[in-house]
């Protein structure tokens, strides 16, 4: 009997090993739109918060579900087991899913089948820069060295959004069309290739002068919500969420997740801010049981990064209170969080206070 899957992204990650459960999970810390698989015996107890399937018996029971489902299976197997479970399956190069082996060190990506077709190729690329190991492919022509666009900044967590467009905008990163790369924010280092990026790819540090040069496609990496006289961009545009925004984040007792999530959501609306950007809420310590905090991170699924009050003494305040003190130990909260979290001398609004909620939002900036 085949397993029943729930479907949530392209590409399932299975684990059958407590190294391997560890690679899954660091994984789907970065690595959007992927599904984690691994056995119940080792299961952390969080996995319905984080959406991971848990699976019991031979994992070779699981495969004939995840083969048809999903555009990549990434498996933390050892190559030859992977080997004789797929090969029951094997229908056609242009229909079987691309299927990648890591080793149970995470020191090797391989690329094992549909590397051209499948995308495997691509997969284990990003894959491999995503644990920081080391790429294996054996095709003997790595065809074009460009972007996978469906792939494009998943290994640092970026998501896409205009879904429709990825295939026709895929279609003119092959034929050579004139392509924009517009990037605003995210990490820069996002091409793979030891060769310089294709004469028809050119990057951009902003939408309006993308616009100018009418490319026939674009990418655009931003955290900002367009403007319409920008919109344009994505009649054949796939817009990309990179993860820059902390929340610097102050609350009474007892707040509730409704109101804050209201004000994060309202603060975020004003600056115009795509929530899909949010990377982390930052807090003092004192609140790392703040029950409303909590489950507006769980929903999110944004970490909770808590601060000591000399910690927070430490940066440097716009708006240090003598009141927040008195009760803190810290002259601040929101404020020197969001500092502390991005780095940033300012910030993308210093603080607003509504209701319960003080909120502060920064932003990480890259080296280009």
């Amino acid at each position: 009997m085949i397993p029943t899957v729930r479907l949530n992204g392209d590409y399932a990650v299975v684990a059958i090993t407590k190294h391997g459960v560890e690679l899954a999970r660091r994984l789907q810390s970065t690595f959007s739109h992927a599904d984690v698989y691994y056995m119940s015996k080792f299961a952390r107890g969080d996995e319905a918060t984080k959406g991971i399937q848990l699976f019991e018996g031979s994992v070779r029971l699981l495969f004939p579900a995840l083969f048809p489902a999903y555009k990549g299976i990434i498996c933390i197997i050892s190559l030859g087991a992977v080997v004789r479970m797929i090969a029951p399956l094997l229908e056609d190069k242009k229909k079987d899913p691309g299927i990648v082996v890591i080793d149970d060190k995470g020191e090797h990506v391989i690329s094992v089948l549909s590397g051209h077709l499948g995308g495997a190729n691509e997969l284990t690329r990003e894959v491999a820069a995503a644990l920081g190991a080391r790429p294996v492919l054996t095709t003997a022509s790595d065809v074009q060295k460009t972007i996978a666009v469906d792939l494009f900044g998943r290994r640092f967590g970026w998501t896409w959004e205009s879904a429709d467009k990825l295939t026709p905008v895929s279609a003119s990163v092959v034929n050579e069309e004139r392509v924009a790369v517009v990037q605003e924010s995210g990490e820069p280092d996002w091409w793979l290739y030891d060769t310089p990026l294709p004469q028809t790819i050119r990057v951009y540090d902003d939408v309006r002068s993308a616009l100018a040069n009418k490319p026939q496609a674009a990418l655009v990496v931003t955290h900002r919500l367009l403007e319409a006289n920008e919109e344009a961009i994505l009649a054949n545009g796939v817009l990309y969420r990179p993860k820059v925004i902390a929340l610097g984040i102050g609350c009474n007792r007892g707040t509730s997740a409704e109101e804050i999530e209201a004000v994060i959501r309202e603060t975020l609306e004003e600056l115009r801010f795509s929530i899909h950007s949010v990377k982390a809420v930052c807090t003092i310590d004192l609140k790392k049981d703040e029950e409303g905090l909590l489950a507006v991170c769980a929903k999110y699924g944004w970490p909770l990064e808590c601060y000591t009050p000399g910690e927070l003494n430490e940066m440097p305040m716009e708006e240090p209170s003598d009141t927040v003190f008195k009760f803190t130990g810290a002259y601040g909260v929101s404020e020197p969080a969001a500092k502390r979290y991005t780095g940033a001398e300012r910030l993308a609004l210093t603080k607003k206070k509504s209701g319960n909620v003080t909120i502060s939002v920064g932003l990480l900036a890259f080296g280009k």
